[in-house]
């Protein structure tokens, strides 16, 4: 697998995109953990609400438990006591909805941050680095095979502007089918620069 061009200011420009695609997901994901923990931060109010309105529950109960006792009025005593809490569970109850709700919500809020932008970081960087890759694979396995040199000069014929070729060549069709080694040699080189493949001097050899 090749994952750089063997040409300077081709391999610099994908170093550098590498770099700052690297850094841009690094930095999201970090904003995203960033912003679920604050969020989540807030629902310590409903920790609070939770713990407040099962200690208020339990006292009430408790003191409506102690007058029940009293003799003739203990049952009337007792309602307001039950009253506070059911009051005192409802608080108790409001604040565990609390801390759900602020969970859902730093979860889809940190997702959302961390992942909408690394998707979009990834559609820019990652495709086009994936499609050099397999170019520059397909390219060396021509190259490496029997007829690679003629195959890619051929490729060149067909895939390259008139001017590049021209600059090859006038005639450089017409090299192609005499066969010169020089002339196909630097087709097949210009075909492999666009693959990001440098010709090494062994390979331009084999075309002769």
């Amino acid at each position: 697998m090749k994952l750089y061009s063997d040409f300077a200011p081709q391999r610099t420009r994908q170093i550098i995109a590498d770099a700052v695609a690297l850094a841009a997901i690094i930095v999201w994901v970090w904003f995203g953990i960033t912003v679920y923990s604050a969020v989540s931060a807030l629902a310590s109010f409903g920790v609070d609400m939770q713990r407040a309105g099962n200690g208020f529950q339990q006292s009430m109960t408790d003191i409506g438990d102690q007058l029940a006792g009293v003799p003739l009025i203990g049952g009337t005593v007792r309602a307001p006591f039950d009253g506070a809490s059911s009051a005192g569970a409802a608080l108790e109850s409001a604040g565990e909805s609390q801390q759900v709700l602020v969970q859902q919500l730093a979860l889809t809020l940190g997702l959302g941050i961390a992942l909408i932008p690394t998707a979009i970081v990834l559609v820019i960087w990652l495709i086009p680095r994936i499609r050099f890759i397999r170019r520059a694979g397909r390219a060396r396995v021509v190259l490496r095979s029997g007829a690679g040199v003629d195959l890619l000069a051929l490729r060149a014929l067909a895939n390259q502007k008139l001017t590049a070729l021209a600059a090859v060549d006038p005639d450089a069709s017409g090299a192609w089918r005499r066969g010169d080694p020089a002339v196909l040699a630097q087709l097949a080189a210009l075909e492999l620069k666009s693959s990001g493949i440098r010709m090494r001097p062994s390979s331009a050899g084999a075309a002769g």
